[in-house]
């Protein structure tokens, strides 16, 4: 901060000192003339120092962005001749606007980044993709002021070698017209009249050339990638969909909303793994769970004991019923009624246009692809021999399993870790990495952990299991850790390390999708083929249900209104600035933006309020006091950076600083909005107050203090 402040004070003293001894009539047109002949004299005199002289004053005079760089290149070329002014303007103006360049980026991104920081993500993706084509551009139009460019490039996150060499080159025509203009000085009335509008538009349509033929590169590119495909003369549908979990619905839900043709594919159960196998019957799991817990504090809350055994077959039962009672939201039945062609069968890409199931073939203009994630599984030798569980196949179990094996300490495994044991399960849960929740902040994991050894489940971090052993029918699981081979006996083992996109078995090899660990798309969800898009856990970046969905809009509106949507200068741009999400453990961890351990590692300031929920009324009444809210915004203001709640119901907590975040709402609103009392909800007013406490004004009070002293006499 010093060496910045120390910067910013050097900068302005030599403004205004430039602006004092009023410098500016040395850089003037007038005076250049009337000086030329003792200028050329001096040159003759001492031609290395004036050469140093010169390129050392242009230099300087761009890095600080000061007026008269038009001027000095008219004198460079009254001074040094066409060749060697041209040679010397180049280099000391490429210098200079690359000095300028970093001086704003020193002194300004920082600030800026911390406050816009979400805005700026989107540009700085458009400036590593277009940037130098943009910069290029402009460096060819003398109608832009160049400083301005030097100082708002400074803000953005191209790379100093690419700005100086598109700059070098840029800058070129320019400097060869001035300099030249500049050996004539003696005919030149004015320095406006170097650039005719001719020669304006020359330069304009020189700097376009690069975008255009950009433009065109892509479209001979795109060209390429369908000529070996015969595009339909005419398409039987609008849109197809292959996939009905969260992003396929709401993808064919939009588009028989707007009265689109629309067809959508599932091979196996509509709703996904969403309704069948995730969200909906985990947390049906996770609330028999929480019950048999809650039963077993009875004494707490002033009640006799209560022997809570759980039918672990009942449970399962119950959880089916909850598929069931949901199933209708997702169902044929509801999205043919919307206007959606529901059709059940295994979908394979013919073409970029067409789309076999089961024989029958479909053409759109454009197709979704929405075929979720599946769980991974390790190559972990003997795994497969002995069986495992993961939470595709769990909710086939009948039995409750009486020693558990977790492996994996994300989301999914540590909500059925504390499931299983709240249910009677011995679980032991497995993690390679040093803690629990590894993306969540280390306070989080500690909650969490400690929490999960006072019911009873024995969590081993920077434990790696290495094989699985079945020894007379006894699963045992072998683990690596702190340089020991540790035994692990078990009934089952739950595999929960993550999940993989589905990217096999529908054509995506063969026809030439690009893909990685998923399918790889665009800033506007288009994948390698631009007719085609993907959305949901296929394509990430997030693997939850609500983006999906959001990504789906994205998705469905691209495709559906290309045409038009040109009209408002393109596609839209899918917008990850503000995602939640939360795990659904006792207690639940939600959070939305950034985290502290984030906000470090990619150094973004910022400031930390901590609200604990022992202190708050309704936590304290239900018992429920385990937790806190922890809040980040930007150094000395009330914005919002992020927001993580550990507690019962953060989930639910969370939505208060979801749309705080999405409006732009401060910690000052929040603490002027009315809370009801005694609820939870006032834990985020509360970790309000506490930001506005640390930010009181001390000089007002101060005087504040006398006013109500001189009242007092």
């Amino acid at each position: 901060m010093t060496k910045r402040l120390a910067l910013w004070m050097l900068v302005g003293l030599a403004v205004i000192a430039f602006l004092a001894l009023d410098l500016g009539h040395w850089l003037s047109f007038e005076y250049l003339q009337s000086q030329r002949a003792t200028l050329v004299g001096y040159r003759d005199a001492h031609p290395f120092l004036c050469t140093a002289f010169f390129f050392a004053l242009y230099v300087v005079a761009t890095g600080l962005s000061l007026p008269g760089a038009t001027v000095l290149t008219l004198a460079a070329g009254a001074i040094f001749g066409l060749l060697w002014a041209t040679l010397l303007v180049s280099f000391a103006s490429s210098l200079g606007a690359t000095l300028a360049f970093l001086i704003a980026r020193y002194l300004v991104r920082d600030p800026i980044q911390s406050r816009y920081g979400s805005r700026l993500q989107a540009i700085d993706a458009g400036i590593a993709r277009d940037g130098a084509f943009y910069l290029f551009t402009l460096r060819l139009v003398p109608l832009f002021p160049f400083f301005v460019i030097n100082l708002l490039l400074g803000l953005t996150a191209m790379r100093t070698r690419t700005f100086y060499w598109v700059s070098q080159l840029g800058m070129l025509p320019a400097t060869l017209v001035y300099v030249n203009a500049g050996t004539q000085l003696g005919q030149l009335a004015s320095p406006t009249g170097i650039l005719s509008p001719q020669l304006l538009g020359a330069f304009a349509l020189l700097g376009l050339f690069p975008l255009l033929a950009r433009t065109l590169v892509a479209r001979i590119r795109a060209r390429r990638q369908y000529a070996d495909f015969a595009k339909p003369k005419r398409f039987d549908r609008n849109l197809i969909v292959i996939g009905a979990g969260s992003a396929g619905l709401v993808s064919a839900y939009i588009a028989a909303a707007v009265k689109a043709k629309v067809t959508l594919i599932e091979a196996h159960r509509m709703g996904g793994d969403c309704l069948n196998t995730g969200c909906v019957p985990s947390k049906a799991l996770l609330r028999a769970a929480k019950l048999a817990h809650e039963l077993g504090r009875a004494e707490e809350f002033g009640f006799a004991a209560v022997q809570a055994v759980p039918d672990f077959a009942r449970v399962m039962a119950r959880v089916r019923e909850v598929i069931r009672a949901v199933e209708p939201h997702d169902s044929v039945a509801r999205y043919e009624a919307l206007g959606v062609e529901c059709l059940r069968g295994h979908a394979r890409l013919v073409d970029p246009w067409t789309v076999e199931v089961d024989g029958q073939r479909l053409s759109a203009p454009n197709i979704v692809l929405a075929t979720g994630a599946r769980p991974f599984v390790p190559p972990l030798p003997g795994l497969a021999e002995a069986g495992y569980l993961t939470s595709d196949n769990l909710w086939e179990l009948r039995e409750l399993p009486p020693r558990l094996v977790v492996l994996g300490g994300g989301p999914i495994g540590c909500e059925l870790a504390q499931a299983f044991a709240r249910l009677g399960s011995k679980v032991t849960q497995v993690e390679m990495l040093p803690r629990l929740l590894i993306r969540e902040d280390p306070e989080v994991s500690d909650t969490l952990q400690a929490r999960f050894a006072a019911e009873g489940i024995t969590v081993l971090l920077d434990t790696r299991a290495i094989r699985v052993e079945m020894i007379a029918d006894q699963k045992t699981l072998i683990c690596a850790r702190a340089g020991q081979e540790l035994r692990i006996p078990c009934d089952q083992i739950l595999v929960a390390v993550g999940r993989a996109a589905r990217l096999e078995g529908y054509g995506l090899e063969e026809l030439g999708v690009k893909t990685g660990k998923t399918i790889e798309v665009n800033e506007f969800l288009q994948t390698s083929f631009p007719n085609i898009y993907a959305c949901g856990d296929v394509a990430g970046p997030y693997q939850f249900t609500h983006t999906a969905a959001h990504m789906a809009w994205y998705c469905a509106v691209n495709a559906l209104f290309a045409p038009l949507l040109r009209l408002r200068g393109g596609k839209f741009r899918v917008d990850y600035s503000v995602i939640p999400w939360a795990t659904f453990t006792d207690p639940e961890v939600a959070r939305v933006g950034l985290n502290e351990t984030e906000a470090k590692a990619r150094g973004i300031p910022h400031e930390v309020t901590l609200f604990p929920l022992a202190d708050l009324d309704r936590a304290i009444a239900e018992g429920a006091t385990e937790g806190f809210v922890k809040v980040l915004t930007v150094p000395g203001r009330d914005r919002i950076l992020g927001a993580t709640i550990v507690g019962a119901h953060a989930g639910e907590l969370i939505a208060e600083f979801v749309l705080a975040m999405r409006q732009r709402i401060g910690l000052n609103k929040i603490l002027g909005t009315i809370h009801i009392y005694p609820t939870l909800a006032e834990a985020g007013k509360y970790a309000a107050g506490r930001w506005k406490q640390a930010h009181q004004p001390a000089a007002l009070l101060r005087w504040v203090a006398r006013f109500h002293r001189w009242r007092r006499r």
